[in-house]
């Protein structure tokens, strides 16, 4: 069957020349059709390419190619151009890391976590299945794995080898983790904080630390280590809370002085305030408030709200890091959101860091939606 072929409109030119991988649904001619996962042959005045086609969600195409039809062989150079990276990028006592990072590494929709010796992979299109039977040998020539899982919610589906046991155990900088892949978040740990985590570290020394929104208490094991008295943990999840215990105990550290609170964070800022209680170091990294545009404004209001409450049990003077996983919501947004809660709070932010996600989540120039992680340290200030 002779591969479909889309003119686009002359507007799309400068995006498209300069690398943006995707093409919304509604500047696609009406009437085109092809099936889901058909490779589309696409022009536009100067650009020529080759994209995924899907029939429903607000992108329709994606791009891959500008110079031919994508292939097994030339999935597997960039599988094999993408491990390279990592393995300039991260140090020995890590073997959890995002190994595709789909459009950073131009394979739009298609993410591949490693965690020790299994593959985890992630697929965010319906046509990006078209890719699967050649990513597993593409993988397995660059790093051979005991099982190569992809991951749909909660459900595992097995793509080669062995499915993981429950718990895997993996090293990031040194530290050991263990990792739920099929009941946890994403795929089993948030690895793209990995260096905003060890940038914790640094801060924690002698600090009583509280850590929001913990999941599996990634922040919290960096805040012992680096010389902590005391860390809270805080989460809704009780499932999370044993994963985090567990971890303690996997890198040897005592319980004692250590509180793992199953709770709602909204509910349990309000407590503390209201008690008196004060922290040295303040972590607020909640789940993402906004699946799409339209949810913005939700986004910013409940990010606001989290960040007032969790500013008021800040010690004069300590530090506040604050997170935030929503894409829809930019750098400028966020750190307006911050400003606003302060001054609700009556309080001021020194912001005094800054930072996105770690390095093995590449962005494209061309493509900064990309870059959907913000990460703000603030020393907080009595008002003037």
């Amino acid at each position: 069957m002779a591969m479909a072929r889309l003119k686009l409109p002359g507007k799309l030119e400068h995006a498209l020349l300069a690398g943006h991988p995707w093409v919304y649904r509604d500047h696609v001619q009406r009437g085109f059709r092809a099936a889901t996962g058909a490779w589309v042959e696409v022009e536009c005045e100067r650009f020529k390419g080759f994209a995924l086609w899907d029939n429903e969600g607000p992108i329709a195409l994606r791009m891959y190619s500008r110079k031919r039809v994508p292939d097994e062989q030339w999935l597997g150079e960039r599988v094999a151009q993408a491990h390279e990276l990592r393995q300039a990028l991260l140090g020995e006592g890590t073997n959890a890391y995002r190994w595709l990072f789909g459009e950073g590494d131009g394979l739009p929709g298609l993410v591949v976590d490693r965690y020790g010796d299994y593959n985890v992979v992630l697929t965010y299109a319906p046509s990006v299945s078209r890719l699967l039977p050649w990513l597993v040998p593409a993988l397995d020539r660059v790093l051979p794995a005991r099982g190569t899982i992809q991951k749909r919610g909660s459900e595992l589906a097995l793509l080669s080898g062995e499915l993981p046991p429950d718990r895997v155990e993996v090293l990031e900088n040194g530290l050991r983790f263990q990792v739920a892949i099929g009941a946890g978040q994403k795929s089993g740990l948030f690895l793209d904080q990995r260096e905003n985590r060890a940038h914790v570290e640094s801060l924690s020394g002698g600090k009583r630390v509280l850590n929001l929104f913990s999941y599996t208490g990634g922040f919290s094991l960096y805040a012992v280590r680096g010389g902590a008295t005391t860390v809270t943990s805080v989460d809704v999840s009780r499932g999370a809370l044993d994963d985090a215990r567990a971890s303690f105990e996997l890198n040897g550290f005592s319980a004692e002085n250590h509180e793992f609170v199953a709770q709602d964070v909204f509910e349990y800022l309000e407590r503390a305030a209201s008690k008196g209680q004060r922290f040295g170091l303040v972590i607020c990294d909640p789940p993402s408030f906004a699946k799409s545009r339209d949810q913005l404004r939700k986004a910013l209001r409940a990010y606001e709200r989290v960040n007032r409450l969790a500013l008021k049990v800040v010690e004069p003077g300590g530090l506040f890091a604050s997170a935030s996983c929503t894409s829809q919501v930019s750098p400028e947004a966020f750190r307006g959101v911050l400003g606003e809660a302060a001054g609700r709070a009556k309080l001021r932010l020194q912001m005094i860091h800054e930072a996105g996600h770690a390095v093995d989540h590449p962005v494209m120039a061309s493509h900064i939606e990309g870059r959907y992680l913000k990460y703000v340290v603030s020393r907080v200030l009595p008002s003037a």
